[in-house]
């Protein structure tokens, strides 16, 4: 048992001078392991007075979510940091843990930046806060097969995590332990960049690794300008440089890219989309799937070096852009919630791709696809990049959220947003929506059935409220974040994601034999409700021969009917006296 024990230790442990990675000593055929890669920056820590190992939350799997943070002036206060102007590059590895070039990569780009002087100068201007394993609960369901479509490792985690859920849909609705304490991390590192690195899934091609960068039309202007004219180019040149090739995200499935593709539709629900409603520069990297691990880990690693490189090189332009983008925030008035994908605007993209050809399935007998890579081509094909909104809306003077909603306040909580309660029951004229009419899913997405094609109508009220209601005004830097969740019609809203759902349900109705009497003195009382009534009669056939369908229209335009069904509980404000808080 004792020799047993001896050699367990030997295998998960390295001298303090040997900073060795568990995935270099396997002849770079295997990724470090949890317990590995925590134990490999335990030593950093300990090693060396650069770095440091912090804890922030539990997981869902019930261990701490760790952050590394590596720093040339020892200083691991965020606050501290942003006073000396340095930037803070942020890197999230292992959301989806059955791919995990990021990891490995990261722990040798962690040790390479305290041990070899040309890493070292890049943290004159820049600290590097490394996530090692974000869905750990995943990591730590390990086994060989999962992604039936990835040349290696020979062992890696699985795609969800202890919850099931997968972590990159969850960042708006936080419904994991995972995203609260990734909140508490990104809200309290406020990260100038964000770089959540994954595997790919999808079509073969030449290029090693594909990006994600949050879409033009989603990013603070001086954001989206930046990173398509000086970031975007600079990464593409420095992993030129090291002739590893690269492309923007092939978003094709079960079809080839020969013909051009679509940019991805970075929602708030991803990493990169979140991130982006808090003005932070954002890429997801994709290594691809079929190629060999080793290559993989190797343009991960070259990827978040080009990406250190430039924040050092333009540090201070990039801290003027991003600390303008944040103030303007403040300010801005109109915000869009709602995009749409422009399949008549793009441009022209050299692709390295292998040609798609089709044979007869010795399992199934049908045609099926295959590539090629006997017959790799370069040629350029239309990248659509362009999203355009289709919903903008301007904000109100703030928002008014009952405190019976208590998962909606606990969510804005953990992403910092200023609330103030409200000192004592008031009414207040407000602007309300109703719902009038969404789509739900019919299958459960993510833990949730969420709504789409959201319509509202709204109406202007005078609500009630009582000591305890919380008051946000749109007047942060946090204004996009507060819009997108909080307006229904949001691609992304904490409507579509059910948290308000019980609106949705009426809890009283009539009986049609005792309601009849009633209805007809309605009518009689109510010329418009008579007019109105007739018109839908005329209108509607199936209305009009459907007796329960005519009382329930006249229920409805009654003094009986609910006032708060379908009625939402988020409202507007737009007052100009100051609400007593």
């Amino acid at each position: 048992m004792r020799m047993f024990t001896l050699l367990l230790i030997s295998l998960i442990t390295t001298s303090a001078q040997d900073f060795t990675t568990p995935f270099e000593r396997s002849q770079k055929t295997q990724s470090a392991t949890y317990e590995e890669a925590i134990h490999y920056y335990h030593q950093l820590d300990k090693a060396f007075g650069e770095v440091a190992m912090l804890e922030y939350g539990l997981t869902d799997v019930g261990k701490p979510l760790n952050l590394v943070v590596i720093s040339r002036d020892k200083v691991f206060d965020p606050e501290k940091i942003r006073k000396t102007g340095k930037r803070i590059f942020l890197i999230n590895n292992g959301i989806h843990a059955g791919e995990p070039c990021g990891i490995d990569a990261s722990m040798m780009l962690a040790r390479d930046l305290v041990t070899r002087p040309e890493m070292k100068k890049m943290l004159d201007h820049v600290v590097v806060a490394i996530i090692p394993v974000y869905n750990i609960g995943g990591a730590l369901n390990r086994g060989c097969c999962s992604r039936a479509n990835q040349e290696g490792p020979e062992a890696y985690g699985f795609r969800g995590n202890a919850k099931n859920l997968d972590l990159n849909r969850d960042f708006i609705k936080s419904d994991s332990r995972n995203a609260r304490a990734f909140a508490n991390i990104f809200h309290t590192w406020q990260p100038d960049v964000l770089v959540d690195t994954h595997t790919t899934n999808g079509a073969d091609y030449q290029a090693v690794l594909t990006y994600l960068a949050t879409l033009p039309g989603k990013a603070d202007p001086g954001i989206a300008a930046y990173m398509t004219e000086k970031m975007i180019p600079s990464l593409e040149n420095h992993m030129n440089s090291h002739s590893i090739k690269i492309c923007p995200y092939v978003n094709v499935f079960g079809q080839s890219p020969d013909k051009g593709f679509a940019a991805f539709l970075d929602l708030p629900r991803y990493s990169s989309g979140y991130a982006s409603l808090f003005q932070t520069m954002s890429f997801i990297s994709e290594a691809h799937m079929l190629k060999p691990f080793a290559d993989r880990v190797e343009a991960t690693y070259t990827f978040l070096e080009g990406t250190l490189s430039q924040i050092h090189a333009d540090y201070q332009n990039i801290g003027d852009i991003i600390h303008t983008a944040r103030e303007k925030a403040k300010i801005q008035t109109n915000f869009d919630i709602m995009w749409k994908h422009d399949p008549g605007v793009s441009r022209p993209l050299v692709f390295e791709g292998f040609e798609a050809r089709f044979k007869p399935s010795m399992v199934t007998g049908q045609q099926r696809l295959y590539y090629d890579r006997s017959s790799p081509y370069k040629k350029t094909v239309p990248f659509f990049y362009k999203y355009e909104a289709v919903k903008t809306i301007a904000k109100p003077v703030a928002y008014i959220i009952p405190q019976a909603w208590t998962q909606v306040i606990e969510n804005l909580k953990i992403n910092r947003v200023e609330m103030y309660d409200l000192k004592k029951d008031t009414a207040l004229p407000v602007e309300v929506s109703y719902i009038s009419g969404y789509k739900t899913a019919e299958r459960a997405y993510e833990g949730h059935y969420p709504h789409s094609q959201v319509e509202i109508k709204k109406e202007q009220e005078v609500i009630q409220y009582y000591a305890g209601d919380k008051v946000v005004y749109v007047n942060q830097t946090r204004n996009p974040y507060i819009v997108h969740v909080l307006e229904p019609e949001s691609q992304d809203a904490f409507f579509v994601w059910n948290f308000f759902d019980g609106i949705l349900m009426q809890k009283e109705y009539f009986s049609d034999y005792v309601f009849e009497e009633e209805a007809e003195k309605i009518l009689k009382e109510n010329p418009q409700i008579r007019e109105s009534f007739e018109e839908e009669k005329a209108r509607d056939s199936v209305f009009a021969s459907n007796a329960g369908l005519q009382l329930n229209f006249i229920y409805k335009r009654s003094v009986y009917a609910e006032k708060t069904y379908n009625r939402y509980p988020v409202t507007r404000w737009n007052g100009t006296t100051p609400l007593p808080h």
